[in-house]
C-alpha cells in the first residue's frame, strides 16, 4: 500500500467520503476505510517520510491530543509532503452544537507551530512544542445553509482572502457579526526538519 511509483496520499477520519486514490483511515470499520486506527494514538503503524499528502477534513476539532496528532502528521510527511486540513472557526455557530467538538480553532492556531518570520504581523509564541511546519496557505473560509447569507459571506470570504492584514482585522472583531465556517491550511514540514 505504500510502495510503488503511486503517491501516498491519507485521508484522515474519510467515514463514508473517501476519495478515490487515497488511503482512508477512521476509527469506525466503514466501507470507505482502508485503516482503522484512532488517530488519538497518531500514526505509529507508518513510516517516517513516506506519505506525499494528507487530508484532513473536519477531524481534528475531534482529536484531544491534537498536537500529538500533528507531530505524527509531520513525521510522516515527506520533504515535499503537504497537508491539506479543514477546520471549524471559532466563530462557527454550529461548532458548538456537536458535543464530539474538544477545540475550535482560529486564524492563529497553526501559527504556534511555524517559525516566527513565517508568522504575521501578530506573533505568538513558538516554544511550547519542538513541532515546526511551514504554512503555505491559509484561507477563512465562509458558507452558510440559508442559500440568501450563503452568497453574502462566500462575497466576504473573497475581500477578507485579499490579505493577510484583512484576515487579522476581521478576526479582531468582525468575525462575530459575520462568522467564519471554518479554516483552510495547506502546510507542510518545516525546512528545519529536512
Amino acid at each position: 500500500m505504500l510502495s510503488g511509483p503511486e503517491p501516498v496520499i491519507l485521508d484522515l477520519g474519510c467515514g463514508q467520503r473517501k476519495r478515490p486514490g487515497r488511503i482512508g483511515i477512521d476509527r469506525v470499520d466503514l466501507p470507505q476505510v482502508d485503516i482503522v486506527a484512532d488517530l488519538e494514538a497518531g500514526l505509529p503503524f507508518l513510516p517516517e517520510r513516506s506519505v506525499d499528502e494528507i487530508h484532513c477534513r473536519s477531524v481534528l476539532e475531534h482529536i484531544e491530543n491534537f498536537e500529538h496528532l500533528l507531530a505524527e502528521m509531520v513525521r510522516v510527511l515527506k520533504d515535499s509532503g503537504r497537508a491539506h486540513i479543514f477546520v471549524p472557526h471559532f466563530s462557527n455557530p454550529y461548532y458548538y452544537s456537536d458535543y464530539t467538538h474538544k477545540r475550535p480553532f482560529g486564524l492563529y492556531t497553526f501559527y504556534y507551530f511555524a517559525d516566527p518570520e513565517h508568522q504575521p504581523r501578530r506573533k505568538v509564541p513558538t516554544f511550547y512544542t519542538d513541532i515546526r511546519v511551514e504554512i503555505l496557505s491559509l484561507k477563512l473560509k465562509f458558507r452558510s445553509p440559508v442559500r440568501l447569507l450563503h452568497w453574502s459571506r462566500k462575497l466576504v470570504g473573497a475581500i477578507i482572502n485579499l490579505h493577510p492584514a484583512l484576515q487579522e482585522f476581521y478576526e479582531a472583531g468582525l468575525c462575530y457579526l459575520v462568522p467564519c465556517d471554518g479554516l483552510e491550511v495547506i502546510l507542510r514540514p518545516a525546512r528545519s526538519r529536512r
